[in-house]
């Protein structure tokens, strides 16, 4: 069975010189960290946890770069996860983006940019807050051929 969930992730943006961002070691929290631009990374965690990724992270860039900036921007991302045996099918009726192993990718999806981590067989979706429920919408409607569903909150 393939589900759609919801996900309330906490988002922190990182903003530092690449130099910076190229040697910043990872933080705790299980966050995944997302290399979004040169200049600009994305901390994704769970729930709750966004003040710990920022006092952890901007100590650590800091000391890197006095001028970078890390902020809370979990406001602004909706979360999904798409689970299940047919995960990746799902997918490919939501997205032309060729999913790796496991990793980061971004591009359109459900014809909107979106933030895509690939864990196994779980793909978390990020995407702008005015995007979610359209999201939710097309990935329901779209990739219906694929067997998928909605799932309770993760």
């Amino acid at each position: 069975m393939t589900e759609l969930r919801d996900l309330h992730p906490s988002v922190v943006a990182c903003l530092a010189s690449p130099e910076a961002l190229d040697v910043l070691p990872p933080p705790g929290h299980g966050a995944r960290v997302c290399r979004t631009a040169p200049d600009e990374l994305l901390l994704v965690g769970a729930a709750g946890v966004a003040a710990e990724l920022i006092r952890e992270t901007a100590d650590r860039v800091g000391a890197l770069d006095p001028d970078a900036l890390v902020v809370d921007v979990t406001d602004g991302w909706a979360g999904f996860v798409l689970t299940g045996e047919g995960a990746r099918r799902a997918f490919s009726y939501l997205s032309e983006l060729e999913l790796p192993e496991a990793g980061f990718l971004q591009g359109h999806v459900a014809h909107v940019p979106a933030k895509v981590l690939v864990e196994g067989d779980a793909l978390v979706l990020l995407v702008p807050a005015f995007w979610e429920a359209h999201l939710r919408r097309r990935a329901l409607a779209d990739a219906a051929p694929a067997g998928i569903r909605r799932g309770g909150p993760s």
